[in-house]
C-alpha cells in the first residue's frame, strides 16, 4: 500500500471513503491516458486538475476526464473572466504545492475556486492525483465534490 499523502489524509479528516493506487511513473508520458492503463481504469474515469488563471478572479482549479479538453471559454464564462489561461509547470508548486503529474485540490496549498466537469457524475469512481506522482486516490464522485467544494460545469471538449 502506498504511503499517506496530505491529500489522503484530508479524506481521513473528512470521513471519506477512497483507495490509494501506485504506479510506476514515466517522466516522460505524466498523461491521463497512461495513468489509467497503469491503475486498471478507463481514461474516462481518471481526472487531471489543471490549473489555470483568470484575467479578472486568478487562479482556479479545472478538473475534468483524462481524455478530453479543457474548453477555456467555457470555463471563463463560469468564472465570470474575460480571458483564462493554464499557468506555466514552472507556477505551479508555489501555487499549488505539487508539481507536475502529481497536482490534485486537494491539501492544495492555496484554496482556489474549483470546477469540475459534470460528466464526473457518469461515474461510480473516479481516479485522481493524491498529491504526488506515482498515488491515485480512487473515490465516488460526489466524495470528491463535497471534499473540495467544487462546482460542476461544462467544461470539457472531447479531444479532436
Amino acid at each position: 500500500m502506498a504511503a499517506k499523502t496530505n491529500a489522503a489524509r484530508l479524506l481521513d479528516t473528512l470521513g471519506i471513503s477512497y483507495s490509494l493506487h501506485t504506479y510506476d511513473v514515466d517522466p516522460d508520458d505524466l498523461s491521463a491516458s497512461a495513468v489509467a492503463a497503469k491503475v486498471g481504469l478507463s481514461v474516462e474515469q481518471v481526472y487531471k486538475t489543471l490549473v489555470v488563471r483568470g484575467d479578472r478572479h486568478g487562479p482556479c482549479f479545472a478538473v475534468l476526464p483524462g481524455d478530453h479538453d479543457l474548453d477555456l471559454r467555457a470555463l471563463a464564462r463560469i468564472t465570470g473572466d474575460r480571458r483564462i489561461e493554464t499557468v506555466r509547470v514552472g507556477e505551479l508548486p508555489g501555487l499549488t504545492g505539487y508539481v507536475r503529474g502529481g497536482v490534485t485540490v486537494l491539501s492544495a496549498r492555496r484554496a482556489f475556486p474549483v470546477v469540475v466537469d459534470d460528466l464526473v457524475e457518469l461515474h461510480e469512481i473516479i481516479s485522481v492525483s493524491a498529491g504526488q506522482r506515482g498515488v491515485q486516490i480512487w473515490l465516488a464522485p460526489a466524495d470528491y465534490l463535497r471534499a473540495t467544494g467544487a462546482q460542476l460545469a461544462d467544461i470539457a471538449r472531447p479531444r479532436a
